[in-house]
């Protein structure tokens, strides 16, 4: 993948997960109903898992797409090893966040649910544009 394809495909990525996770923010400070096609993101989002203490979990992924979305703007040699441990953060603890939303609140949110799979194609798209070019010897990217 070329630096220019990786950047532009993780800059729209991580905008559309910002916008995700504005509208939940958005949601949450204005105290007004998430708009789902079912009853769980409602469920999800008051239940107290979508905090992590005082820090709403919408809050925390905006950031972490925001600052996705200004590491791309790096040199090759730093973004890509720094978007690739955002979302591999992100990544994982998306997976925690599902398995809870499966197992402990027996609901899911939509939205949450499309922020998963925003995180982790961007964390794939790093580890292989990463690994693409540590691979090929690219001594840019090292």
């Amino acid at each position: 993948m070329t630096d220019r394809r990786f950047v532009g495909a993780t800059a729209v990525l991580a905008l559309l997960g910002v916008a995700i996770t504005a509208y939940l923010g958005y949601a949450h400070y204005g105290d007004s109903q998430v708009v789902c096609p079912t009853s769980g993101c409602e469920t999800v989002q008051r239940s107290s898992y979508a905090h992590l203490g005082a820090i709403p979990v919408a809050l925390l992924g905006l950031v972490a797409y925001l600052t996705i979305l200004a590491g791309v703007l790096l040199p090759p040699v730093y973004s890509r090893p720094i978007v690739l441990g955002i979302a591999l953060a992100g990544s994982v603890f998306s997976t925690y966040l599902l398995a809870v939303q499966a197992l402990e609140i027996r609901a899911f949110c939509t939205w949450c649910l499309a922020s998963d799979v925003v995180i982790t194609v961007i964390a794939s798209l790093s580890g292989a544009a990463l690994f693409a070019k540590v691979g090929a010897g690219n001594p840019k990217a090292r």
